[in-house]
């Protein structure tokens, strides 16, 4: 069967279908990319939650499709949460018309800036994860994940995206852009949501095989 990821990010896409992908080769991964046409399902949830469930029903409803969704981002202890739910355009009013690595950059530079006077040990956050899969009609199943870090002053490495670059992590003596794609999986909060998610959706494929 075919499930839609609600998100045009291809890093996003990848990190979803590289842990769930393997569910006995009965998923076709689809992303909004493939539906060029569809209208946006505007993000204003009060919570990350909100966000992902609001998502995952719209384009369920808009496509016909199983969809799973996700509302990311990051909560920085000293900005009291920012930026949380509006993570992704923290800085969208600097560069309404920017590219999404464009972007991605304005967004961290902004936090760098506020953050610029704050000391080292004030400096703490964490990347939050709510997923959540519906049908057409309801939630299906929901799993969160997190992942504890500070910002450092300077971003480092090359891979991932978003915030990757100056969210540090004490335990690997790395920012999330400086680890491989296996590495950031198994410590990122997004890979602890899918590997929460991952046993009840097979579960739940399981019993739809079942039914018919």
């Amino acid at each position: 069967m075919k499930i839609l990821v609600a998100t045009t990010n291809p890093g996003k896409l990848e990190e979803l279908s590289m842990l769930l992908g393997d569910i006995a080769g009965r998923i076709e991964w689809v992303s909004l990319r493939d539906f060029p046409g569809l209208p946006e399902i505007v993000e204003d949830g009060a919570t990350f939650a909100d966000n992902a469930r609001k998502k995952a029903l719209g384009y369920a409803q808009a496509t016909g499709l199983w969809t799973l969704a996700d509302d990311s981002g990051l909560c920085i202890d000293a900005l009291h949460g920012q930026p949380g739910v509006l993570s992704a355009r923290f800085a969208a009013d600097e560069c309404p018309a920017a590219d999404r690595k464009t972007l991605d950059k304005a967004n961290y530079q902004k936090v760098l800036r506020l953050l610029k006077d704050i000391p080292d040990s004030q400096r703490t956050a964490r990347f939050f994860c709510h997923l959540a899969l519906a049908d057409d009609k309801q939630i299906l199943l929901e799993a969160t994940g997190a992942v504890e870090g500070v910002i450092i002053n300077q971003p480092r490495g090359q891979n991932g995206f978003g915030y990757d670059p100056i969210f540090y992590i004490p335990s690997l003596g790395k920012t999330a852009a400086q680890l491989d794609n296996s590495s950031k999986n198994q410590v990122s909060h997004r890979g602890h949501a899918i590997r929460q998610m991952k046993p009840l959706l097979e579960q739940l494929l399981a019993q739809r095989q079942a039914g018919r």
